[in-house]
């Protein structure tokens, strides 16, 4: 028996889609971290109930912080992007939260530095805010650590290799951090949009910058690049390609990242049958139903696409690339627009 919603939905259900595929599909992920991370403000003293705590967020997160200000008693405010649907911006509202949509933006960078800035602006004007800064605190890493205890009970650890889209760095972050404590080549493999700065594509644009919870127009603090052994950059049309497909042959409804991350997965499994392939979908796909699942007649066919394989960001290209990370370093170290 649960005392709150936010419990029982943080879990993950587990899917085997064939021999060596698998899917971790939330209901919403960022629920796991964020009353983690809620929960150890509060014991540390830095919030009470009754605060506010307010962030910056393209949905999943939204979401998540809502839920967990229900639930401890605090006053949540979300600066939303466009993303936000208004299935969504009524349930956040209903539970209590404050929402500000920003204008619809041409690129990411726009859309993000556009979010920052307002919450820069009012906490200018009531300090006692707290911004939770999804982007930049590692507390957000200490909630993933019991779902990579379920992957390890599940799938174990050797020749693992884990899909996922990389965001604020937090979530595949965290399951691998925690997963390679038994086992250091569990393999971590990234997902982002074009047009994130994270890895080194912000000079290439995709009009379909709804897939924008997977990367950032502005540096995020939190993404530790050396846990990643690969980057795929992913355009809308084939994330939307994957969704559908997903959905048709797996009767899984997910969101538009999630999409690109089985095109990830699938072609991982079908190249390295030896390996065992998870991919993270992090959210349902009710609020891509009027820009993803509606055009389904316009799908490509899933297993005829493939990458580009390139050796640095500069060679990137749409619809789809990828690139051997290495776990190596940042390709970019100032963080003065985020701050």
């Amino acid at each position: 028996m649960f005392e709150h919603i936010a419990d029982a939905i943080k879990a993950p259900d587990f899917v085997r889609l064939r021999e060596n595929l698998y899917v971790a599909r939330f209901e919403t992920m960022k629920v796991y971290s964020t009353l983690v991370a809620v929960e150890r403000l509060l014991q540390a003293g830095v919030v009470k109930r009754g605060d506010t705590l307010i962030d910056s967020s393209s949905g999943i997160y939204a979401y998540a912080l809502a839920l967990a200000c229900h639930k401890f008693g605090m006053r949540c405010h979300i600066i939303a992007s466009k993303t936000v649907d208004v299935t969504l911006k009524l349930q956040l509202q209903l539970l209590g939260a404050e929402v500000e949509q920003v204008a619809p933006s041409a690129t990411l960078k726009m859309d993000q530095s556009l979010r920052v800035a307002r919450i820069q602006a009012i906490r200018a004007a009531n300090p006692k805010v707290h911004w939770m800064q999804q982007y930049h605190d590692d507390i957000h890493y200490a909630g993933y650590a019991p779902i990579a205890d379920q992957i390890e009970a599940l799938l174990g650890v050797e020749r693992l290799s884990i899909v996922g889209g990389v965001g604020s760095g937090c979530s595949t972050g965290g399951i691998a951090r925690a997963l390679r404590h038994s086992n250091n080549e569990v393999e971590l493999i990234g997902v982002q949009p074009f047009g994130s700065v994270t890895f080194g594509c912000a000079h290439i644009e995709d009009p379909g910058i709804i897939i924008a919870g997977i990367g950032t127009g502005i540096p995020f603090r939190n993404v530790q690049h050396a846990l990643y052994d690969q980057i795929h950059w992913i355009g809308f049309n084939y994330g939307l390609a994957g969704a559908i497909a997903l959905l048709r042959r797996h009767a899984i409804f997910a969101g538009l990242s999630s999409g690109c991350c089985y095109l990830v997965a699938a072609r991982e499994a079908a190249l390295r049958p030896e390996r065992t392939v998870l991919f993270i979908a992090p959210d349902t796909g009710h609020r891509y139903v009027s820009e993803v699942f509606s055009r389904h007649a316009e799908a490509l066919d899933m297993d005829t696409l493939e990458p580009t394989l390139v050796e640095s960001p500069q060679a990137l290209a749409l619809p789809w690339s990828v690139m051997a990370w290495n776990r190596r370093a940042a390709v970019e170290s100032s963080l003065t627009e985020s701050e």
